[in-house]
């Protein structure tokens, strides 16, 4: 995308840090990413108790750390003691089901296991987005804003727009409106966000994508890229026709596999590239990485 990446060839963007081979939104996996080839880094933000903006996918700790709560019932200091690598198991995100020996990285967060070369207990932490900002200043950030449970048991949309406010500001802060762009499925938080920060780059929300996609709508001419599942409820979505329907728009189109039921193979990731994708948001970004190699030469 014209003024956020400009390279002559398709993206690795890697998913939470590449969650199939790392544990999932740490600065231990956004910097193995980045050292594995990955061109943008994807997370998803969230407020705790005390409004912090932390790099967090569910809205309760349950799945990635010893603990359990609602995010927003925590504040930054109590999430940050936890370790946020204990039930990681490469290939098997929240599975805690696994031998004990096989979660590698339990305990390096809390200082009862030594940590790999070249880092420490703080990156097996949950960050927040300032610090995985400051840490990968050269790197493309692909932000998706997450909504947490309200009092009724379902997703809050206030929650969205208080973490958006929060995101504007702190990326007019940090300088890096022109290197950030920012998804949510709803489009109400979206819209939210871009009447806090108007030029930084969003990604449609579900309903806005839902009406393009089945031609019941159009995209607004301001939006560079979409992001878009490899499958929708069990409808094939990146196919030959729909790559060609963005890029003749003048659009680019970016590939999210989590929750859509496929294999992460090198294999599996050359296929999406030559169907003409523009980037692939991978839980392997090495091993996207590695099949864009051979594609490209």
């Amino acid at each position: 995308m014209e003024g956020l990446v400009a390279l002559d060839r398709p993206l690795v963007i890697a998913h939470a840090g590449g969650d199939q081979d790392y544990p999932h939104s740490t600065l231990y996996a956004y910097t193995q990413s980045a050292a594995a080839g990955s061109d943008i880094l994807e997370l998803d933000v969230m407020l705790t108790a005390d409004g912090a903006l932390i790099v967090q996918h569910d809205d309760t700790v349950d799945r990635t750390t010893e603990a359990t709560g609602p995010v927003n019932e925590l504040t930054l200091a109590e999430i940050q003691a936890l370790d946020n690598a204990y039930w990681f198991v490469a290939g098997f995100w929240g599975d805690q089901t696994r031998p004990a020996e096989e979660y590698v990285f339990r305990g390096v967060r809390t200082g009862t296991v030594e940590p790999p070369e070249g880092f420490g207990p703080d990156d097996f932490r949950v960050p927040t987005f300032r610090e995985v900002a400051e840490r990968f200043p050269n790197h493309v950030l692909d932000v998706e804003i997450k909504l947490q449970t309200g009092p009724d048991g379902e997703e809050d949309p206030a929650t969205g727009i208080a973490g958006a406010e929060v995101l504007a500001a702190e990326i007019a802060d940090l300088g890096r409106e022109d290197s950030v762009i920012v998804a949510c499925f709803n489009d109400d938080v979206l819209e939210a966000f871009s009447a806090q920060a108007p030029t930084v780059a969003t990604t449609p929300g579900e309903a806005a994508l839902l009406a393009w996609f089945t031609r019941s709508g159009e995209l607004d001419p301001s939006v560079g890229v979409v992001q878009v599942p490899f499958t929708y409820q069990g409808i094939p979505v990146v196919t030959l026709d729909t790559v060609a329907r963005v890029h003749d728009e003048g659009r680019e189109v970016w590939v999210w596999l989590s929750g859509t039921d496929v294999v992460e193979t090198r294999e599996f990731y050359a296929e999406l590239f030559a169907l003409g994708v523009d980037g692939v948001i991978a839980g392997r970004p090495a091993e996207a990485a590695a099949a864009l190699a051979e594609i490209v030469g």
